[in-house]
């Protein structure tokens, strides 16, 4: 479980394909206390730690995981917003994240409005229901909070504190974000469902 709060922003060093996609990222983290086996959410995806170094650490994605998530996108030099797991006692300033990806979408159009950007995202008809105003979306394992929902869009405000501490500091039009909708959202969506 994550939080979508962004503690550091990391660089692809290397990808190697070879069966699954093979990923080395660069790292601020102190990676000493970093466990093999150990997840961290890479632009909201999880990934499990396969090695590790000094300054970096190694985790795999597999074809399907490629398939469904930004990450086919990646190139050596690509940054990638990282969160370590939660642990009990710490503070969840997000939303609860869980780094399964829902969903890619794109980024439509970006105004700037006082020090933030306002971010207009496509939203795919099958997930219209889980995002709703004012309540909380993961975009590229940032929590953030929904302004304006409409009925194959929705928009954020990106303060400046996120864009400076995030991978969003070069967001572009058309650039392909992960989106993993709320957990709760799901399960009340789900529980309305089973009861009808």
């Amino acid at each position: 479980m994550f939080t979508g709060i962004i503690t550091d922003v990391g660089t692809v060093a290397s990808l190697e394909k070879s069966g699954d996609t093979k990923i080395r990222i660069t790292t601020a983290f102190d990676t000493s206390d970093i466990e093999i086996g150990a997840s961290i959410a890479c632009s909201g995806v999880c990934l499990t730690v396969t090695d590790k170094g000094g300054d970096w650490f190694a985790a795999e994605a597999s074809e399907e995981t490629l398939s469904v998530t930004n990450l086919r996108n990646w190139a050596v030099g690509s940054r990638v917003n990282l969160e370590r797991a939660l642990k009990i006692g710490d503070e969840l300033g997000g939303h609860i994240v869980t780094g399964h990806v829902d969903a890619v979408i794109s980024v439509k159009a970006m105004e700037t409005i006082g020090d933030s950007t306002k971010v207009t995202f496509s939203l795919p008809t099958k997930f219209a229901a889980f995002v709703a105003p004012k309540g909380s979306v993961t975009l590229d394992g940032v929590s953030l909070t929904v302004n304006e929902v409409g009925d194959d869009y929705f928009t954020v405000n990106i303060i400046s504190h996120t864009k400076e501490r995030t991978a969003f500091d070069a967001l572009a039009i058309e650039q392909l974000i992960n989106m993993e909708i709320d957990v709760l959202a799901r399960y009340v969506a789900r529980m309305n469902e089973v009861k009808k």
